[in-house]
């Protein structure tokens, strides 16, 4: 549930807008990306989110279509435009991002009498962002949405801090911290736990993040590796190299990576290894919607030790 939108990205690396001559164009929204990763993993999804009534809406659902995920909770908003992001591409760690979501992007208009709250208390696994949690009514409804679930199965909320989509950061630590008690698992990068819980230490982070409530705590550390806790477990597992072209889809790939290896029951390291190749391979790429790996192509970047 969140965030959907095209992403327009240039075909020309390390380049700036104003030079570029041709443009790609993509499905995009972080957790859109997510659910494509985990429709490409064998899993039936379905995403909750709201688009333009235009071209760019309807390419979105036949996007979706393709990807074998479910767009039945996939509804238009009238005189809204279907948000577009444009970045610039700079390997290995410089892609700016341009979101184009004024007046008021549609995904933000996802409203409480509109959810499937049995859908919802259905699932095996609940995946909301905090750009969700950034502007009413979608805050209410993402807020109903978890409370309805209780918990059940597992219920994700990935921080994805972006100061863009906040009037502050001290409104974004107020919102996710009100989300936190009703999540079982919960990710970011130190930047975002510094906002979500304002601690950027890892260790400090998760235990942070474990005292709300939340059973499994994944802090990003960047070139550190990715620290996972959970219950007595405590592990950190290196990155996959890399040669970077686009970095924006790693996360994502992680995200539903992170969730095929907690529904296939695997331990902490095994799980947050094959969320690290699968991010890796996707910031080897230049989409991210569209390079979201299969459990294949993971293997052979775990088996090879690299992209």
């Amino acid at each position: 549930m969140g965030r959907v939108g095209v992403d327009i990205y240039p075909e020309q690396v390390g380049v700036h807008l104003e030079d570029v001559t041709t443009f790609a164009k993509f499905l995009g929204g972080s957790s859109t990306n997510v659910a494509v990763a985990a429709s490409r993993l064998g899993h039936r999804v379905a995403t909750i989110t709201r688009t333009g009534d235009d071209p760019f809406g309807r390419f979105i659902h036949t996007a979706l279509q393709g990807f074998g995920v479910d767009h039945a909770w996939v509804t238009p908003v009238a005189g809204l435009p279907t948000p577009v992001t444009f970045c610039e591409i700079f390997p290995p760690d410089d892609f700016p991002l341009y979101f184009y979501r004024e007046p008021k992007a549609p995904d933000l208009e996802i409203n409480v009498d509109e959810l499937d709250y049995d859908a919802i208390r259905a699932a095996d696994v609940f995946w909301v962002t905090g750009t969700g949690l950034s502007q009413e009514p979608s805050r209410s409804a993402h807020l109903a949405a978890l409370e309805a679930r209780g918990k059940r199965g597992i219920t994700v909320l990935d921080l994805d801090y972006r100061p863009m989509f906040w009037e502050s950061a001290e409104a974004a630590t107020a919102q996710i911290q009100a989300a936190l008690p009703y999540v079982s698992v919960a990710v970011g990068n130190r930047e975002e736990c510094q906002v979500a819980i304002g601690e950027t230490d890892p260790q400090a982070a998760a235990k942070a993040l474990r005292a709300t409530g939340v059973e499994l705590a994944v802090v990003k550390q960047g070139p550190a590796g990715v620290l996972g806790v959970r219950g007595d477990e405590s592990v950190v597992v290196p990155p996959v190299p890399v040669d970077v072209v686009n970095g924006l889809g790693a996360g994502d790939a992680f995200g539903g990576s992170l969730v095929h290896g907690l529904l296939s029951g695997w331990d902490l390291t095994t799980t947050l290894a094959f969320a690290n190749a699968a991010g890796a391979y996707v910031a080897g790429q230049l989409s991210c919607a569209d390079a979201m790996p299969t459990a294949d192509q993971v293997a052979a970047v775990l088996e090879r030790g690299k992209v």
